[in-house]
């Protein structure tokens, strides 16, 4: 029997990608769809790209029979998903797709979220969902905690640097650019196509997004010491893909060597020959994670260029890499769809 999958959120973009992934997994089942905005409606009204699949109506998330899910993702906006979360029934599994879990300290989610944290009972059972740096922990996993799209990318690119030493930790400067669906489904002024297109801008500059605080706590606890990233995140004209830019101090080399090693058995993780740099075109619609790695022109200095689909690795693929692990199931299953290209 596959295991039954619930989806609570399943009316955004992330929930959307949830279901195109988990369609064609070969021991999941999905059993039921909340979208409380859409209740009564079918997928096909709301996705008609799903329409060709058989899926459940889209109900509330209150209407569900939890007896018979093992295993539910929550794809809902932060502070909404803690609320709901705590409502759930204690021994189900859950992948939370939003922020509300990923900072350990609900000081540190109070700060960056503007709210106090909800269910801080529940924090402490919450692991981390960055999967090749968290497995063992998710296999055993209850709750997890999906990262960030922005703060998986740059994860990818700093975390083994950190851990082999082979960069200075107080100039690392990271340029970073998100596809518009980054932003989520629900309309806003700022996205429309008139005033998106054409152009693109900085955005949280100077230390404000909230995702800093996914690095500050991943990068200090690996360091050992304080780790404070420079970090400028930028909205660009696409629909899906992230390209993170990294300059650190530190022989390329070394750097390269680092990376290579650290993702030499990682699935969807390709380090390129040295020298090339990866393209959002060529991760699209995938669970891959491409990173490039070239020296500056400065003596001792490296580039590191990290490419990933924010909906897919930064997030729905992710989550579903979760699950696999969670269920005692192949990490990769269901998720070795090749990029779209062109």
């Amino acid at each position: 029997m596959p295991f039954q999958i619930a989806i609570i959120g399943a009316s955004g973009y992330t929930g959307a990608e949830l279901l195109r992934l988990i369609a064609t997994h070969p021991e999941m089942e999905i059993a039921a769809l909340a979208a409380n905005s859409k209740a009564g409606q079918s997928v096909a009204q709301v996705f008609p790209h799903l329409r060709h699949l058989d899926l459940p109506q889209l109900v509330t998330w209150e209407e569900i029979d939890f007896s018979g899910i093992d295993l539910c993702f929550c794809a809902l906006p932060h502070k909404t998903s803690q609320e709901v979360i705590s409502k759930l029934p204690k021994t189900l599994k859950i992948v939370d797709l939003s922020a509300d879990f990923r900072l350990r300290d609900p000081a540190d989610y109070e700060k960056w979220y503007g709210t106090p944290h909800s269910a801080v009972d529940m924090q402490s059972e919450a692991v981390y969902g960055l999967t090749e740096f968290y497995r063992e922990d998710l296999r055993s996993a209850r709750l997890v905690a999906g990262t960030g799209c922005n703060a998986a990318t740059g994860q990818y690119i700093l975390r083994p640097l950190i851990m082999d030493r082979v960069i200075g930790l107080k100039d690392i400067i990271l340029d970073l650019k998100c596809a518009v669906s980054g932003a989520g489904r629900s309309l806003k002024e700022n996205l429309l196509h008139a005033e998106l297109s054409e152009g693109y801008n900085a955005y949280a500059v100077g230390g404000t997004h909230r995702h800093l605080g996914e690095f500050d706590q991943e990068f200090s606890a690996l360091a050992g010491e304080e780790v404070r990233v420079q970090f400028t995140p930028h909205l660009i004209p696409a629909n899906r893909g992230i390209l993170a830019t990294c300059y650190v101090k530190g022989d390329p080399e070394a750097v390269y060597t680092s990376l290579a090693s650290a993702y030499a058995q990682e699935p969807f993780v390709e380090v390129l020959p040295f020298g090339e740099t990866p393209s959002t075109h060529h991760v699209r619609g995938s669970n891959f994670c491409h990173i490039g790695v070239t020296g500056d022109r400065i003596t001792d200095r490296a580039i590191v260029v990290a490419a990933l689909d924010n909906l897919t690795k930064g997030s729905s693929g992710q989550a579903l890499q979760n699950a696999n692990l969670m269920l005692g199931l192949e990490e990769t299953a269901g998720l070795m769809l090749a990029p779209c290209f062109p």
